[in-house]
């Protein structure tokens, strides 16, 4: 399996990595924190480290660290924009559950 963008995801971050101006693409990762225990990183990257894994879908380099990959494996990454809000969201299959406030996960 591997991890996709929606079509307005891609653009997306083609967008914020061209005004930028630089950027080999985005990392998507899990840190320890909130209610459940896990939440989502995102973040651009500029190097790669050596045991980044890296997957490329509609243009756009999605790097991973190997500790990562077990929790986002099959993930979809959306951007989405619902009335004056606007942002990221990633659909897991590996979720088995979330806090209350949507800040965390558990799988």
């Amino acid at each position: 399996m591997a991890i996709t963008l929606s079509d307005a995801a891609a653009e997306r971050v083609k967008s914020f990595l061209e005004n930028r101006g630089k950027g080999l693409g985005v990392r998507l990762g899990v840190t320890t924190t909130g209610c459940s225990g896990l939440a989502y990183v995102l973040e651009f990257v500029d190097e790669l480290n050596d045991e980044d894994i890296v997957y490329e879908d509609k243009g756009v380099k999605i790097i991973i660290d190997p500790k990562s990959k077990l929790y986002l494996e099959g993930t979809h990454l959306e951007f989405v924009k619902e009335g004056l809000n606007e942002g990221f969201e990633f659909v897991n299959p590996n979720v088995k559950g979330e806090c209350g406030c949507g800040e965390s996960f558990t799988v």
